[in-house]
């Protein structure tokens, strides 16, 4: 990377070396390492690396590195440039204005649906701020709310002018669609709550394939807008729906004319709270909004993976959905042309429903022992759940499994206390108890992901429950050790 920087002695102007470098330290984004933080070790050392190198083309990374790297790069890269701009090392003649820039518009396009917002920053450099040039430019972000509201598409444009236009022209010639300007102070708000949803998954996220090279410079540009006195809630986030404020908008739909003709009440209440609770918890308080893309991860995505239906509501469910599709556009006023499109999106969805909902009392699990295990009704539970209590059934040293209950503390412990026999020493039973509980909770999520692999690697379940014990009694209380040192599990130790 430093002997790559030397290019960056041959560009004219700070954006072009701001955007090579973004590009370049984002080569590692979004990426593990072992034995670290993926920022640590490869940032930082980076910054370590091209100060020891006290080239031009060094310097001037390092200069780009202070404006572009997380802070303590950022921190370490001041320090360091400064250091050699003493001993006179040379630098471009822009290197002065990275980083030196002003908004000067933000705006955002939305569609009817709420499915997301395209987000579009304007900046010029202080330097020449007044100059139609091209040291305009715009930062283009989309922020997609079925995704958990994430960034998944970051770019940069010098056509400033046309791309509003072009935005403008759009959205007047789309009904659902919809352009307007924005407070920097509120897009600001929007966007860095986007990014972090999109580095919050453990997994790689699902960003566009340029996602990561725009990263590090739309993280820096947004520092430039305005955080305000107050911060400003983003644009996606709605007040928190109480239980009994849930329980009131499922009674209105189910006295409305858009379900009076669901024959089963009682399974159409029950899909109801489903629908609801999903607009709560996985869209931002926002069970009224409907849309083609959300009703199909509903229905084919986030219902099959976690709840646990009853036969009737497995029926019912369908239906149901229409009809509070046709509630729920009502109340917003979608436009009758996304009304249709959403309805036809559902009819098309139903077919699919049955073989992506595969009921588990299907494979010949029992439905009281479904209950058991899943007495919130969260089926995403099930596997981490069964790994944790494998015995309840039958009877075993004359205790009988079946009236002891795995959500109870006390019937836990029995439990566990069968599954190992009379010979245990009580303080490693407790972190048996402390590891199930965990594992039953899903606390942290990187508990049961570490357990997957081992036991896809072939080790017995007992083995690998001992290396979560040492690793959950070496690291104490920290959640945040105790996440890292469980991604960081490949395979268990031969002293195992």
């Amino acid at each position: 990377m430093v002997q790559a920087a030397r290019e960056l002695l041959a560009v004219r102007t700070p954006l072009d070396a701001e955007l090579m470098v973004s590009d370049m330290i984002g080569a590692w984004w979004g990426r593990r390492v072992r034995g670290g933080d993926v920022e640590q070790v490869l940032g930082e050392g980076l910054v370590d690396y091209a100060a020891k190198a006290g080239t031009p083309a060094s310097l001037t990374l390092l200069i780009c590195l202070a404006y572009l790297g997380t802070a303590r790069q950022g921190a370490k890269a001041e320090g360091a440039a400064l250091a050699m701009m003493e001993s006179g090392v040379a630098r471009p003649g822009w290197a002065d204005k990275v980083g030196a820039v002003k908004p000067t518009g933000c705006y955002v396009s939305r569609d009817a649906y709420g499915d997301q917002d395209t987000v579009i920053c304007t900046f010029a450099y202080r330097w020449n701020a007044a100059s139609q040039s091209t040291d305009r430019h715009a930062l283009v972000l989309v922020v997609d709310y079925n995704m958990s509201g994430m960034a998944r598409d970051a770019w940069v444009s010098t056509q400033v002018d046309k791309l509003l236009e072009q935005a403008g022209a759009e959205a007047a010639a789309n009904p659902l669609l919809r352009f307007e300007e924005i407070a920097p102070e509120q897009a600001r708000a929007l966007l860095e709550s986007a990014m972090k949803a999109t580095r919050e998954p453990k997994k790689p996220p699902p960003v566009s394939d340029s996602y990561s090279a725009y990263h590090a410079f739309a993280r820096a540009r947004l520092k430039a807008l305005p955080p305000g006195r107050k911060r400003p809630a983003p644009l996606h986030i709605e007040a928190p729906y109480s239980r009994e404020r849930r329980a009131m908008l499922a009674a209105e739909f189910l006295a409305s004319d858009a379900a009076e003709h669901l024959s089963d009440p009682s399974a159409a209440s029950r899909c109801a709270d489903h629908i609801i609770d999903y607009g709560c918890e996985q869209d931002f308080n926002r069970p009224l909004r409907v849309s083609p893309t959300k009703c199909e991860t509903f229905l084919l995505d986030w219902l099959p993976r976690k709840v646990l239906l009853s036969v009737a509501e497995q029926e019912a469910m369908p239906h149901a959905l229409a009809a509070w599709v046709r509630f729920a556009a009502r109340r917003t006023e979608l436009p009758e042309q996304g009304l249709k499109a959403t309805l036809d999106a559902v009819w098309e969805a139903i077919g699919k429903f049955p073989e992506a909902y595969r009921d588990p009392t299907s494979f010949g699990l029992d439905r009281l022992l479904l209950e058991r295990l899943l007495p919130d009704g969260d089926l995403d539970a099930l596997a981490r759940r069964v790994f944790a209590f494998p015995f309840l059934q039958g009877t075993h040293n004359g205790v009988e499994l079946d009236k002891l209950d795995p959500a109870d503390p006390a019937d836990r412990r029995t439990l566990l206390e069968l599954d190992h026999g009379s010979a245990i020493d009580q303080e490693h039973l407790a972190w048996h108890e402390e590891i199930a509980t965990r594992l039953w909770d899903g606390d942290p999520p990187q508990l049961w992901e570490a357990a997957q692999r081992l036991l896809d690697l072939g080790h017995e379940r007992h083995d690998v429950l001992h290396v979560l014990i040492e690793i959950a009694e070496r690291i104490g209380g920290d959640p945040d050790e105790l996440a890292a040192a469980l991604d960081d599990i490949a395979d268990i130790p031969d002293e195992f």
